[in-house]
């Protein structure tokens, strides 16, 4: 079976034409080696992909005849995904809540100064205590 109908067929692609694309841009590799969409996969190639910033790793156990459904999916293929890249996931999810909300733009004239209130309220207390040191 092809990859890509293979990764569309294990529910990592929600259609062949994005799989074919993944694979055209050099995110998916078949035993290390990067795999063309019509690259043919048996029963124990590893496979490793690169989607939504995560690095998924699986190893084929066998062909599915067609699409399968979502709980059916591990008797086609093991995954051997580090937990770490999930971590990794989270994290970036934690770093982009940090900054400012999507669509918000640059900081507003209030924004700026109630920053820079902030910063000089920051200075009046370390003056104050080396005054009183």
């Amino acid at each position: 079976m092809r990859i890509d109908k293979y990764l569309w067929c294990v529910r990592y692609y929600k259609t062949r034409n994005i799989a074919t694309e993944a694979c055209k841009k050099g995110h998916i590799t078949v035993n290390g080696q990067a795999a063309k969409a019509s690259r043919e996969v048996f029963p124990t190639d590893k496979i490793t992909l690169r989607k939504d910033q995560i690095v998924y790793q699986m190893t084929v156990l066998d062909i599915p005849q067609n699409r399968v459904g979502a709980k059916l999916v591990d008797i086609y293929r093991k995954d051997t995904t580090p937990s770490e890249a999930f971590e990794h996931l989270e994290l970036l999810k934690l770093s982009k809540s940090h900054y400012r909300a999507n669509g918000t733009g640059r900081p507003t004239k209030k924004d700026l100064r109630d920053i820079n209130d902030f910063l000089d309220y920051d200075d009046e207390i370390e003056e104050e205590s080396e005054k009183n040191e």
